[in-house]
């Protein structure tokens, strides 16, 4: 009984593939492609090495103690708890699959978009400007905390900007591929731009990786 429990929550629960395998093997705090002081003076080093060694590890440990408690009540068939432990899977493996996204997303290094998702950013938004101009809006108007997202439509085969509330991860939460994200959190910003989430917006977008999201944007064409 208990074992089809887990399987419902998993349909019905913000889970996507990755976030399935992990309910079977912990989670590990992914490593960067960069130094944390490489992405100054857009992203002081302080902020990212809080944001990944504290914050993002964070989720990691609590997502890996959860993942314990779910395998306990599983081999009890403890309902209740099983149900009890889908909030905080969701929330703890969530930021891990969010900031997982976001380090791969972020470089020191100057790039474009592939000519394919240039294509794509100019049908689905009108130009490149335009579609950082809405991605920027969507990310500063998050109340509380959240994410901005640039996404694929694998129904539609278009790109679309939306925001997703806390860590829900976007696949699972809209159906949406993600492609890039902005972390609008307050402490991936706090230390260095106060509380002119805006300023910091504006800028992320001189840091990223455009190579990572091309690829992505590649592989959910497939």
């Amino acid at each position: 009984m208990s074992t089809k429990i887990v399987q419902n929550l998993l349909k019905s629960a913000p889970f996507n593939r990755l976030y399935m395998s992990q309910i079977r093997s912990k989670a590990t705090l992914p490593s960067l492609n960069f130094e944390y002081k490489d992405l100054e003076p857009i992203i002081s080093r302080d902020i990212m090495e809080i944001h990944h060694q504290k914050h993002h590890n964070t989720y990691v440990v609590n997502y890996n103690n959860t993942l314990e408690k779910l395998q306990t009540a599983v081999a009890k068939d403890d309902t209740a708890t099983i149900i009890s432990l889908s909030p905080a899977l969701k929330f703890n493996g969530g930021g891990h699959i969010n900031h997982s996204i976001f380090w791969d997303t972020l470089t020191a290094h100057s790039t474009k978009p592939s000519d394919d998702l240039n294509k794509a950013l100019i049908q689905s938004f009108g130009s490149f400007d335009d579609f950082k101009k809405q991605l920027a809006t969507a990310s500063i108007a998050v109340q509380g905390s959240g994410w901005g997202w640039l996404g694929f439509n694998p129904q539609t085969k278009k790109l679309t900007v939306v925001s997703c509330a806390n860590q829900d991860p976007l696949f699972p939460t809209t159906g949406l591929i993600p492609l890039f994200g902005i972390d609008v959190w307050e402490h991936a910003y706090y230390l260095q731009y106060k509380n002119v989430r805006a300023d910091y917006v504006n800028a992320i977008f001189d840091v990223v990786n455009w190579d990572a999201v091309s690829k992505r944007f590649c592989e959910a064409l497939v």
